[in-house]
């Protein structure tokens, strides 16, 4: 049956490419028209200017998803696999884009990277991201350090959150409640409850801005043990942001962010009574200055971390800070040319047996040419300046071509780029296996593509990509961080559709092809689908159905330490939405693995089964 579904995806995908993701008629709208991105080259370019294929999740999809985390959305993406997102709120999350790991993958939240620097790999926690707080999320896949630095190698996950209305107030309020139980035990009691509130405006020229949001679940074990104990997660967010325009053209505002979640766990597959707190303080600035042709930007923020856990190993904290700045000059020559000179500074900090710190100087320079006559090619470099192992250079070459057709376009695009990730503190000055003298991993990235688009009704874009890894860190017998001498090739191939053959219905997809060697690729499927129907019944109601395939794959049993084939599995989720007032008040029901399937994404960890939830979101 699972082999059934694939296929009758691989068929929709070479017949007529229908894969997709949620989508309404009114977000299509925004989905199609709206061909404006960012992420690639940090200026707003029409989508047929831009040599890479953005993923664009706008607030429309956010709000259609309301219930789920950023991990569950971000996970229906083609080029990614979040594992964990599938299983108890709170289990720890995996974020492999095109064969990586998560170190490879960089997050950044309104300008500014975020990742903690006394966790063991760096990655930044998506446990701790709040969705009603987002306004929208841009995904560029493949090396971007030229313009983002160290970790992004593989991805970009770009996050802007939610600008202030130019009302004098406005506000948001979302609720739901839901079930959250296994497939085997369904007893259909209420496990989950999510709640936001927004309140935001405009006087005159000051802005402001305040948020807070909470979910909670309980009803599963972390482990899949005899017992199945309940193990809860809950989480609170507050965020203020406060803006003020001295000119039209000089903008600052500053913000604030406390973000905690308690998550209880079971340690070594085992029911006990384990328990981990994290918390996160981010405070920041944000400005910029318009003149002429040109603009100068400025985002920084200072955040810090503290994770505490007790559980049968013992108590333990860690705590980390960093400081980030990133300043840079945007200038346009004409409509041609785009140029991006820049500096980056972070500087992270942790507490271990003694206090460790870095700091990361990056000049950087980014030139986008965009021709009357079909040509656009980006050229970049960045030298980063590393306190610990002295200067590396990166640089991209990315050019596309679009041929203009009587209803839309073809692009052809290519990329050509090198990415670095830096050896985090816990591997170079932790306690145990910390290793002063490493190299930074190195990354070379090749990709070739095409992207179509008819009128509104059709897009449709698929990309080849080949990345080679050197100086991976990993240990040697004595658990000491090391550059591993072997390197890892990772290539495939990424398709995406979205189609809307009539006004009300639409279609919208994408499948991957993942190869990595060079080691056991663990939790990384060769094959992944998602595609989804949307149907606009009348002026208030929608209705969505999805699709999502994950493919087979091997995951590392680390009470036996040998790796494990999981089987692949097929999950079908259905939601529909009602305005009860018209751009006011919204209600909603969704199902979640309607087939109540029962499959396995991390060796040992609970998954979810068929699940249902309702809630509403008003705007006043």
């Amino acid at each position: 049956m699972k082999k059934n579904h694939f296929w009758f995806v691989a068929a929709l995908l070479a017949g007529k490419g229908l894969f997709a993701q949620n989508v309404l008629q009114d977000s299509l709208k925004v989905h199609q028209l709206n061909e404006v991105v960012v992420s690639d080259s940090k200026f707003e370019l029409k989508r047929e200017n831009s040599g890479k294929t953005v993923i664009k999740i706008t607030v429309q999809e956010l709000e259609r998803n309301q219930g789920k985390t950023i991990a569950e959305i971000i996970n229906t993406k083609s080029g990614i696999e979040i594992t964990g997102s599938r299983g108890r709120d709170g289990d720890v999350l995996g974020v492999y884009a095109r064969g990586g790991r998560g170190r490879q993958v960089l997050i950044i939240i309104d300008g500014v990277r975020v990742s903690d620097p006394s966790s063991f790999s760096q990655e930044y926690d998506m446990r701790l991201l709040s969705p009603s707080n987002i306004e929208s999320i841009e995904i560029i896949k493949g090396a971007a350090s030229t313009l983002y630095g160290t970790n992004a190698a593989t991805a970009v996950i770009n996050i802007a959150t939610k600008k202030s209305s130019k009302e004098k107030m406005a506000g948001n309020f979302q609720t739901s409640i839901g079930t959250n139980q296994t497939t085997d035990d369904q007893n259909y009691n209420l496990g989950s409850i999510s709640n936001a509130v927004n309140v935001n405006g405009t006087l005159n020229k000051f802005k402001y801005a305040v948020d807070f949001a909470n979910r909670y679940k309980s009803g599963l074990s972390a482990a899949v043990t005899p017992q199945n104990e309940e193990d809860i997660f809950s989480h609170y967010s507050t965020n203020v942001r406060l803006g003020y325009a001295f000119s039209k053209d000089f903008e600052v505002s500053v913000y604030g962010n406390q973000t905690k979640f308690s998550n209880e766990y079971d340690a070594s597959y085992a029911d006990a009574s384990n328990i981990g707190k994290s918390e996160q303080k981010r405070a920041g600035l944000s400005s910029s200055f318009t003149y002429g042709k040109g603009s100068v930007h400025l985002n920084t923020a200072y955040t810090d971390y503290e994770t505490n856990s007790k559980d049968s190993y013992g108590e333990s904290t860690t705590k980390g800070k960093n400081w980030v700045l990133d300043l840079y000059n945007k200038y346009t020559l004409g409509k041609q040319w785009h140029t991006i000179l820049g500096v980056n500074y972070i500087k992270d900090e942790a507490v271990f047996a003694e206090d460790a710190r870095f700091t990361i100087v990056d000049p950087y320079a980014n030139v986008v040419y965009v021709s009357n006559f079909g040509l656009n090619l980006n050229v970049g470099g960045r030298l980063n300046h590393h306190s610990e192992y002295g200067n590396h250079l990166v640089y991209n070459v990315n050019p596309s071509f679009v041929f203009p057709t009587p209803k839309g376009y073809v692009k052809v695009l290519g990329s050509y780029a090198t990415s670095y990730i830096t050896p985090n503190l816990t591997q170079l000055f932790g306690a145990f296996g910390g290793n002063p003298d490493l190299k930074p991993e190195e990354n070379r990235t090749l990709e070739g593509g095409l992207e179509f688009k008819l009128n509104t009704k059709l897009r449709f874009s698929t990309v080849y990509f080949d990345r080679n890894e050197k100086n991976t860190i990993g240990y040697d017998v004595n658990y000491t961080s090391i550059n591993l001498a072997d390197e890892i090739n990772a290539n495939g191939v990424e398709v995406e559709a979205v189609w809307s053959p009539l006004g009300s219905l639409s279609v919208d997809a994408n499948y991957t092809f993942t190869e990595r060697k060079g080691d056991n690729a663990i939790r990384i499927p060769k094959h992944k689908a998602n595609v989804s129907v949307g149907y606009q019944l009348g002026q208030a109601t929608n209705f969505s159905l999805t699709y999502a395939y994950t493919g087979a794959r091997f995951d590392t049993d680390f009470t036996t330490y040998t790796d494990v084939a999981l089987d692949s599995f097929s999950l079908v989720n259905f939601y529909v939405g009602h305005e009860l007032i018209p751009n006011k008040l919204n209600v909603f029901f969704n199902a979640e693995n309607l087939l109540n399937e029962k499959f396995t994404e991390i060796v040992g960890y609970t998954t979810r089964g068929r699940n249902f939830r309702i809630g509403m979101n008003l705007n006043f």
